[in-house]
C-alpha cells in the first residue's frame, strides 16, 4: 500500500515531468534525478554484489540511464515514470558491465572471496599501515594459502593484453604485442572495430520510431511485447519494426 512518502514523491514527479516536457531546462532534469535517485540506489546495489565494479562507478552510469529515462518519458502514454525508468537505469549498468566486463569468467565464490579480502586488505591497512601477507588473508577467508594465491592468479589474468600495448624488445626500443606475437584474428578484430562504427552510422539515418524499437530490443534487452508496451503500440507492429530495421540497416551497412 503506498505511503504517503511515496505520494508525494510521484506527485512531485508528475509535476516536474509536465515543466520539463515544457521546458527541457538541465534545472528541472537534475530536480527529476533527485527526486527519483532511489531508483538508481536500487539498481546499484542489486549489481555491486554480481561485478567488480565499484558502487559509486554504477551509481553514475545509472544516473545517465535515469537521465535518458527523464528525456524520452511521454506522459501521454499513462505509464508509471518509475517502470518507465527502471529498463534505462538498469539497461544502461548492463551495457556499462557487459563492455567492462572479463572475457574470462571467474566462480561466483571467488568473486565472494575476492570482496571479503578487499575488506579485509582495507582494515589491516588502516589500523597497522601495511599490506596483509597471503597467510594472513587466506586464514580470514578460511581457505587454504594455495586456493587464494589461484583467485590472486585468476584476477590477474582475467583481461588479456591489447596487441597494441607496448612492449621491449633486447635493443630496448618500444615495440607492440601484436608484432611480437602476429595473430592471424587480428585483422579481423579491425574488421569488427569497423562493422561496429557502420552499425552506428546505419542506426543513426533510421526514422526515430524504427530506432527506438531496435534500441528496446536489442541495446536494453527487453522483449517485442515489452517494448510495445513501453512505445503504446501492438507486438505486432515492434515485430514489423524490428524487421523493417534489420532489413534497413543490413541495405545501409551494404552500400557503405
Amino acid at each position: 500500500m503506498p505511503t504517503s512518502v511515496t505520494t508525494e514523491l510521484k506527485s512531485a514527479t508528475l509535476e516536474r515531468l509536465r515543466e520539463y516536457q515544457k521546458d527541457p531546462s538541465p534545472e528541472i532534469r537534475n530536480q527529476l534525478v533527485q527526486l527519483n535517485f532511489g531508483l538508481v540506489r536500487k539498481e546499484a546495489h542489486h549489481w555491486v554484489n554480481q561485478c567488480t565494479e565499484s558502487y559509486d562507478d554504477l551509481i553514475q552510469v545509472g544516473s545517465i540511464g535515469l537521465m535518458r529515462a527523464i528525456e524520452r518519458f511521454d506522459m501521454t502514454k499513462g505509464h508509471a515514470f518509475s517502470s518507465f525508468a527502471i529498463p534505462y537505469i538498469r539497461g544502461e549498468i548492463q551495457h556499462y558491465l557487459r563492455d567492462k566486463g572479463s572475457p574470462v569468467r571467474i566462480p561466483r565464490r571467488w568473486q565472494a572471496l575476492q570482496h571479503q579480502a578487499a575488506a579485509v586488505t582495507r582494515d589491516i591497512q588502516s589500523c597497522q599501515h601495511r599490506q596483509p601477507t597471503d597467510a594472513e588473508l587466506a586464514a580470514a577467508l578460511d581457505i587454504s594459502i594455495e586456493e587464494w594465491q589461484q583467485i590472486k592468479l585468476a584476477y590477474r589474468n582475467r583481461a588479456p593484453l591489447s596487441l597494441d600495448a607496448p612492449m621491449r624488445d633486447e635493443e630496448d626500443s618500444s615495440t607492440s604485442l601484436g608484432e611480437l606475437l602476429p595473430d592471424p584474428q587480428y585483422r579481423s578484430f579491425q574488421l569488427a572495430q569497423e562493422d561496429r562504427i557502420r552499425l552506428q552510422q546505419a542506426l543513426v539515418q533510421l526514422e526515430n520510431r524504427t530506432r527506438e524499437v531496435l534500441e528496446f530490443v536489442f541495446l536494453h534487452d527487453l522483449t517485442q511485447k515489452e517494448t510495445a508496451e513501453r512505445l503504446g503500440v501492438s507486438a505486432v507492429t515492434v515485430s514489423r519494426r524490428v524487421k523493417k530495421g534489420l532489413k534497413l540497416l543490413k541495405k545501409a551497412m551494404a552500400s557503405s
